[in-house]
Formats: C-alpha cells, structure tokens, sequence
C-alpha cells in the first residue's frame, strides 16, 4: 500500500508522517516547497500545490490513499480542495483520508463546515472512497484564543466544546491510513468530554497562574471587535462560535480510543501535556 501525505510542513501533517514512519511506512511527502522539510532524510518526497492539478496529478502517480489535510483559510479553499481531489481522480487514488470538521454539512452555521461538506462531496463525487476525519477544535490553538487582557471573547453563549488534542487526531489519522475496515467512513474525532468557554479560560488560568476570563459577545461585539480583517474570514471566526452557541461543536465520540485502543487527552490533560501550548500566555 502506498500512502502519500499533504501538509507534512504544518504541524498535523508532519506528526501524521513521522506517525507512520514509526509504523514502518515510508510515506510520500507532498509539499508545495521542499526546502522547508527538515529531517526528512531518505524521504520521498513530491513537490506539488493543491491548485496544480498536473502536478498534484504526478506527485500522486502510484499512490492507493491520500491523506489530504485541509488547507489554510482561504477564501479559495473549496477550489482549492476540488483541484486536489481531481488530480487524485487523475492518478487512480483508491481512498482519501480527509480532515474535515465537526458537524460538516452544506447548511451548518460554521462557514467553513460547509466548505468540509462539499469537499467530503466532491471526493464521493469523484469515485474515491472517503474516510472523513470530522475534528472537533483542536486543544492547541485554544490558548491563543485569550486577548493580551486574559479575555476569551466570542460569541458562544454557554455552549461547549470537546477540545481535542492535534497529537490524537494525528493518532488517529495514522490508524485510519494504515487500518482496515475504514473505507466510507464518516468519524465524529473529539475530546473525551464538552467544556463551556467559562471552563476553558479557568482551565488556562490553572495552568498559567494568571487571571483569564470568558466574555460572551453579541453579535454586534464580535463584528466589532474583530474589524479591519477581510469579511471571510470574520465570518468564519465568528461562525467558529456561533457553532459552539448552537450546540454543534458540542458533539463528543469515542473514535480514538474505539480505532487506537487509546483514551484522547482531556483539555486540562493536554494544557499539563503540552506546556508549550500556552508560554505565550505567562
């Protein structure tokens, strides 16, 4: 089986990679700027962008399973991801291991879930046996949530969040490359419980020893409060939350531990696990 791997220069991808090489796969590495590996000896690696469809094309000659990490925040990511997929078509790629997001669906009130949804479409659409990896928020960037006054605003109400750590769903991710069984197949990937923003910030108050508080915004306060960034992308921060208020993001599954064998970190477990997470706080 031949697995090729995209994003391996982020943090997801290259945990993914390295996931696998410690399992005794060779995975080729596909990156649009191969200067920027490092300690990659003895991989192989293709050069390709996700909207070079010809090279992409290449780069996935002779590949069975993809796994394809969504791209950065794009007002242009959906074509991006369809330019992908289409060259997977092109190279006879078997299944796509996909990262989406928690509640993927053409109306979900996260714009970016949506963008999830029609990618996870175009893949079926395509021929191409999909494995959907549907993330909760990642514990990670939780940190850099607080405001250089140790305010998390956000228009969340009172809803929760399963933070899951990056570290599992690479985990994960590695399992479903590498496993039977995982062909059309659409995975819920969580923390093992919900937590509300007040918990959140009381958990990174415990860590950092510093005040650190949650303020519920209206909408009108996280328009405001996030003014002069480009439309889509305050509309896809805000539509974050609004996800968390609905009760959307709320959603917990026993995923990694039912494919790995193992329990996902808990939000407090990952902040005691990861102390890098969040030194730019103290």
């Amino acid at each position: 089986m031949s697995i090729a791997v995209s994003g391996v220069t982020g943090a997801l991808g290259a945990l993914v990679a390295r996931g696998l090489r410690l399992e005794g796969v060779n995975p080729r590495l596909v990156v649009r700027d191969p200067s920027r590996l490092a300690d990659w000896t003895g991989a192989d690696v293709a050069q390709a962008a996700y909207q070079d469809t010809e090279a992409m094309t290449r780069a996935l000659d002779g590949v069975d399973t993809f796994f394809l990490v969504s791209g950065h925040e794009d007002p242009d990511r959906v074509s991006l991801h369809l330019s992908a997929v289409e060259a997977a078509r092109r190279a006879g790629v078997r299944r796509i291991v996909y990262t989406s997001f928690m509640g993927a669906a053409p109306q979900a009130t996260f714009t970016y879930a949506r963008d999830h949804s029609r990618t996870e479409q175009a893949v079926r659409g395509a021929g191409i046996a999909l494995t959907a990896m549907r993330d909760s928020l990642y514990a990670d960037v939780a940190p850099w949530f607080v405001g250089k006054d140790g305010v998390i605003r956000a228009p969340a109400g009172q809803g929760r969040v399963a933070w899951v750590a990056r570290r599992d769903v690479a985990r994960l991710a590695v399992a479903l490359l590498t496993g039977d069984g995982h062909e059309d197949q659409v995975y819920d990937v969580s923390g093992p419980h919900s937590i509300d923003l007040h918990e959140t910030a009381r958990a990174l108050a415990s860590v950092t020893g510093r005040p650190i508080s949650y303020h519920p915004e209206t909408l009108e306060e996280a328009r405001t409060s996030r003014a002069g960034n480009p439309h889509w992308l305050v509309d896809g921060w805000i539509g974050s939350y609004l996800a968390l208020a609905t009760g959307e993001g709320a959603v917990t599954s026993h995923t990694i531990q039912h494919v790995t064998g193992v329990r996902p970190l808990s939000f407090e477990e990952f902040l005691d696990a990861e102390p890098d997470a969040w030194a730019h706080l103290v």
